[in-house]
């Protein structure tokens, strides 16, 4: 029960990472709201049970993000921790190939809805006199180049920069900020994709990651639970690579790298 009697926001709840957290952190002792823009969110909670709170959520638009805390307000009466999970990759194209609508799209999601998810979540931390947790997810793309994704690259970037800026800005008000750096990993989208065949049953193995293995949503969840929790009350304004150790690894594997950020998410 590491985050017993603790209210936790998670962004992107309906599938995937945000789901296996969902999940984890219920299971951990948390009660939770469940934010998605698909739906999902509602089956998710409902197998969790009535600790489970879903919420409709476009996290580009300020104003769902404010129904979204107030939700864990008013059903819960606190927030806790505040999991900024929601994304998408976008198209994979050389710079001069990307679209300015691309752009706005990419950017709305991955870096305009964490700042809205950060600040809303803040301003409820504070409102009780402070303390909390903050977990961003950004991606190995904000912190190596990805051949052909510099615009996600640069959103996620921008994830891992705030994080760090707002780690400064509340360790005086005892709220951590910390963001995760996944790699490739293995969700729903990697097989809607069809760029790779369904892995063999138990460990996916994958050539070129140090681990030789795909990462799975269980593997972002587990690190969301740790900086989430007490056990990291010492650490803020880290960016955690969860990667298998690709970022160390790197060596510009290039657009066929299975760890494009278009299987990023699911």
């Amino acid at each position: 029960m590491r985050l017993a009697n603790k209210v936790a926001v998670i962004t992107g709840a309906g599938s995937g990472m945000g789901k296996s957290m969902a999940e984890i952190f219920s299971r951990e002792g948390a009660k939770v709201v469940l934010a998605d823009i698909s739906g999902q969110q509602n089956e998710v909670a409902a197998a969790i049970g009535e600790s489970a709170v879903p919420v409709q959520c476009n996290v580009a638009d300020e104003g769902d993000v404010q129904r979204m805390i107030a939700t864990a307000e008013e059903k819960f009466g606190r927030l806790d921790i505040m999991v900024n999970n929601a994304g998408f990759g976008g198209g994979m194209a050389p710079l001069h190939e990307q679209t300015t609508e691309s752009w706005d799209r990419v950017h709305s999601v991955n870096i305009r809805g964490v700042f809205f998810g950060m600040k809303y979540g803040i301003i409820s931390m504070l409102k009780r006199g402070g303390g909390g947790a903050i977990v961003n997810v950004g991606s190995a793309s904000g912190v190596v180049g990805w051949k052909h994704h510099s615009i996600y690259g640069a959103a996620k970037a921008g994830v891992h920069q705030m994080t760090k800026a707002a780690a400064l800005d509340y360790a005086d008000n005892n709220i951590r900020v910390n963001a995760i750096a996944p790699g490739t990993m293995w969700t729903g989208l990697v097989e809607a994709s069809k760029t790779h065949a369904t892995p063999p049953p138990g460990q996916p193995t994958l050539p070129g990651i140090p681990l030789n293995r795909w990462g799975l949503a269980s593997d972002i969840a587990n690190a969301a639970l740790y900086l989430a929790s007490d056990e990291a009350a010492y650490v803020t304004g880290v960016i955690l690579p969860v990667d298998g150790g690709y970022c160390i690894g790197f060596s510009g594997m290039g657009a066929e790298n299975p760890g494009m950020a278009d299987v990023n998410r699911g």
